[in-house]
């Protein structure tokens, strides 16, 4: 096994316990490697690209990646792809059938005839999350590490909310997940998911846009929604003033701490899909 950057090498008997979480994105990259036995996070790392990458572009940012830690030369006993795009739509099950596919994307995201279209389920919340993957990374992946798991970044963020969300609260609680140009909206009430959506912008005010035109949809009163932001923000930051200045109660949301362990001395956060695909 080489190196990773702690500079600890692994022990031969441990390497099929190690886990690989990787998420890929046209706005920035991120992984994470987890020793399943000690339960730590051996090395991490989060890129945010300055511009919008193409898809290619983004297989070579991630070859990169690769190189700098070595990640292309161990093993892992399993390999996680996460899909951060906004060419996907949530399904009932009920509603589901594998063969309209195109059909569920085609009135919300810009689709090619010769486009790969995959699927997850929302498991225990009878939804389906159908989606466009980066299949360059997909065939990627699969050259260096054989078979691994893929799935939408929604997919992860929405069921690791659902199923950390409490449900002897009647009010709505709007989550935000932000990142440097990029936002993703859950609003939850009691077990139930009203709404889920993704949006890119510039500016805090194309996010406060994106914010209010949202809770306009679902007619949740400013006044009285609960907004929690998390991700890419503090209460420093020009996106929660402005945010402040609409919604009343709002604040930074903490999810659950995992009990990994973190081996590098300056622990930069951990993208929340990233850690909760482990």
């Amino acid at each position: 096994m080489t190196k990773k950057k702690t500079d600890s090498s692994l022990e031969e008997s441990t390497k099929d316990y190690h886990k690989l979480s990787i998420q890929v994105g046209l706005n920035g990259l991120s992984f994470c490697v987890l020793d399943t036995i000690g339960n730590t996070i051996l090395t991490s790392e989060n890129v945010v690209f300055g511009e919008e990458q193409t898809p290619y572009d983004v297989q070579k940012s991630l070859t990169a990646l690769f190189e700098t830690h070595g990640l292309a030369e161990m093993f892992f006993s399993e390999v996680v792809v996460i899909h951060k795009n906004n060419l996907f739509s949530l399904v009932p099950k009920a509603l589901f059938d594998e063969k309209e596919l195109a059909n569920y994307l085609k009135f919300n995201a810009k689709i090619l005839a010769n486009d790969h279209i995959a699927y997850d389920e929302i498991e225990s919340y009878d939804m389906m999350n159908v989606y466009v993957p980066f299949v360059n990374i997909n065939n990627y992946i699969y050259e260096l590490f054989g078979e691994f798991e893929f799935r939408h970044n929604g997919t992860v963020l929405v069921q690791a909310l659902l199923n950390s969300h409490g449900n002897n609260s009647e009010q709505a609680i709007c989550y935000v997940h932000v990142s440097e140009h990029h936002m993703e909206i859950v609003v939850l009430s009691q077990k139930r998911l009203l709404l889920y959506n993704s949006f890119d912008y510039s500016t805090k005010e194309d996010f406060i846009y994106y914010l209010l035109f949202s809770l306009e949809q679902l007619k949740l009163a400013t006044e009285t929604v609960k907004l929690r932001l998390f991700g890419n923000i503090d209460e420093a930051d020009e996106r929660y003033s402005i945010c402040a200045e609409y919604i009343k109660n709002i604040s930074i949301f903490v999810p659950a701490t995992t009990s990994y362990h973190r081996e590098e001395t300056e622990e930069e956060p951990i993208d929340f899909a990233v850690l909760n695909a482990l």
